[in-house]
């Protein structure tokens, strides 16, 4: 009896030993797959996102599937029945006649790619002169409140009707500078 005692004793300590092994063990493998998932989201204080990303335009209360395009300059948004409050809604194609917009009301009607809907009002804030496959054309943009991961991000957004493209978000330079580092392994579903 006092045998088997002894022997349930040295288990029990055995056991403890082997449990503080396995815990530390444990630790050390929860924190090391914890560092390797933060530093896979982010790079030298700078978030990491793909190709594609999920962004929540808060003006809206809508998420778009937007694809992030280092090569853009300016984010631009699917719109389309452009209004210019008190404005010029047929301006010629010079600087001028769009400039005389600037700082006005324009309201907009937008859709993701589910076909939700929504009509926005913004402020005029700037006319880009956009160069791109079609020619040379002119874009009002907006202010708009991007967020992606929790973190929100307030740009100019130029107004384009994007619906015959797939991606009705195009995420540009813009909202990317400084912030942000683009993998392109890197997967929507990997946030």
């Amino acid at each position: 009896m006092t045998q088997s005692i002894i022997y349930i004793e040295e288990l029990i300590i055995s056991g403890v030993y082997v449990k503080k092994v396995f815990i530390s063990a444990m630790f050390v493998a929860a924190a090391t797959v914890s560092t390797m998932s933060y530093a896979a989201n982010e790079c030298n204080g700078k978030y990491i996102v793909g190709p594609i990303e999920t962004i929540h335009v808060k003006d809206l209360d809508m998420d778009f599937k937007a694809r992030i395009d280092t090569g853009a300059n300016t984010t631009s948004i699917n719109a389309y029945d452009l209004h210019v409050i008190d404005g010029n809604n047929n301006p010629a194609d010079d600087k001028e006649s769009w400039h005389q917009n600037l700082g006005k009301m324009i309201s907009f009607k937008t859709a993701n790619a589910r076909g939700q809907e929504e009509t926005h009002t913004g402020k005029i804030i700037k006319i880009s002169k956009i160069r791109n496959a079609q020619g040379v054309e002119r874009r009002y943009a907006v202010v708009m409140d991007l967020i992606w991961n929790g973190k929100s991000h307030a740009i100019p957004v130029n107004l384009r009707d994007r619906k015959k493209l797939e991606y009705k978000l195009l995420i540009g330079r813009n909202w990317l500078d400084g912030k942000y580092l683009v993998d392109v392994s890197k997967s929507d579903d990997d946030d």
